[in-house]
C-alpha cells in the first residue's frame, strides 16, 4: 500500500500542463498577443469612454467632401480618434474595433463553454470506461473530422431565416463543431491517467466510478481543460470575423471585425485609405498568430516525447 501511495505522490509531483506551458517562450508570447486584444474587447465601454467616442456617431466633418476619405494622416488618427475614422461615415475606428472584438468575444465565449464542457464530459468518459464507448465515440469523432465543417457552417448561416437571432445561431453552430478536437485530446489524456497507479489503487478500494473520476482524474484534467478553452476562445473569435467577412455572419449595424475588413477592400484597391484595413487586420493577425503560437506550445506540452526531449 505504501508503494502505491509513493507512486501517487510521484505522479502528483509532475508539473501541471499549465506550468509546463508557461515554460514555452513562444506559447507565452502567443498568449500575450491573444490577451491584449481580448482584454481590449472586454473593456470596450471603458476604453471608448476614455477616448470620448462611441461606435455609432458619424463625424462627416472629418472626411474629404470629394469621395469621403478621412482627412489627416494615417486615416485621420488624432488625439480624439486614436485609430482614425471610417471612410464615408466618419465613425470612430477604434470604437468599432474594440466593440467588434467584444461582440465576437461574447459569441466565442458561449460557443467555447458549450463545446469544452461537452468535450470534457465525453473525453473523460472515453478515457475512464474505454471499451465500446471509446470505440463508438472515436468513430463519431473520426466522422466529424472528415465533415466539411466550414461549408456546413456557411450553408446554415445562409438558409436560416433572418428572424432567428444571429448571435445565438453562431453560438450553436460553432459549439457543434468545436468539441471534436478537445474531446480527442481530453480522451487521450484521460486514458493515460486512468492507467496510472493511483487510479488503480482507488479502483482496488472499491470506490465507485464517479468518485474516482471526481477525486482522481478531474484534478489532473482541469489545467488541460482550461488551456483548451483558452485556445478555443480566440479561434472562435477569428471564425466569427471570417464569417462576417464572407457576408454570412453578424448583420445590421453591430460592430464586427469581419465587416470592417470586407468594407475596407475597395479603399485598399484604390489606395485611397490603406489604414482602414491595417488596424482591424492587425488585430485579427494578433489573434490568429497568437493562437497559432500558443497552440504549437500546447501541442509540445501534451506530447510526452517532445516534452521529454526538451
Amino acid at each position: 500500500m505504501s508503494s502505491l501511495v509513493d507512486t501517487k505522490r510521484a505522479e502528483g509531483r509532475r508539473p501541471s500542463v499549465f506550468r509546463r506551458f508557461t515554460r514555452k517562450r513562444s506559447g507565452v508570447i502567443g498568449l500575450i498577443m491573444l490577451a491584449v486584444p481580448l482584454v481590449a474587447g472586454l473593456c470596450a465601454p471603458l476604453l471608448t469612454a476614455l477616448e470620448g467616442q462611441d461606435p455609432y456617431t458619424f463625424h462627416t466633418e472629418l472626411l474629404d467632401p470629394n469621395g469621403g476619405r478621412p482627412l489627416g494622416p494615417l486615416g485621420g488618427v488624432s488625439a480624439e480618434h486614436w485609430l482614425g475614422v471610417v471612410p464615408v461615415t466618419g465613425v470612430d475606428l477604434f470604437a468599432q474595433i474594440v466593440f467588434g472584438i467584444r461582440s465576437s468575444l461574447f459569441i466565442a465565449f458561449g460557443a467555447s463553454i458549450i463545446a469544452i464542457v461537452f468535450a470534457a464530459i465525453l473525453g473523460t468518459a472515453m478515457g475512464y470506461f474505454g471499451g465500446f464507448l471509446n470505440a463508438a465515440a472515436g468513430r463519431v469523432i473520426d466522422f466529424m473530422f472528415g465533415f466539411p465543417g466550414l461549408m456546413f457552417v456557411i450553408a446554415i448561416m445562409v438558409i436560416v431565416p433572418p428572424e432567428f437571432p444571429r448571435e445565438l445561431l453562431l453560438v450553436l453552430v460553432l459549439a457543434f463543431f468545436g468539441w471534436i478536437v478537445p474531446a480527442r485530446i481530453i480522451g487521450a489524456q484521460a486514458g493515460a491517467i486512468n492507467a496510472r497507479a493511483f487510479v488503480e489503487a482507488a479502483r482496488a478500494t472499491g470506490a465507485p466510478p464517479w468518485q474516482i473520476i471526481r477525486r482522481e482524474m478531474l484534478p489532473h484534467l482541469f489545467s488541460l481543460v482550461v488551456v483548451l478553452f483558452a485556445m478555443a476562445l480566440p479561434a472562435n473569435v477569428s471564425t466569427v470575423a471570417g464569417l462576417s467577412f464572407l457576408g454570412v455572419g453578424l448583420r445590421g449595424d453591430v460592430p464586427d471585425l469581419g465587416k470592417l475588413l470586407a468594407d475596407s477592400l475597395p479603399w485598399i484597391y484604390s489606395g485611397a485609405d490603406v489604414w482602414y484595413m491595417f488596424f482591424p487586420g492587425a488585430v485579427v493577425f494578433c489573434i490568429v498568430f497568437g493562437a497559432t503560437l500558443a497552440g504549437d506550445a500546447l501541442r509540445d506540452v501534451l506530447d510526452v516525447r517532445t516534452e521529454d526531449a526538451a
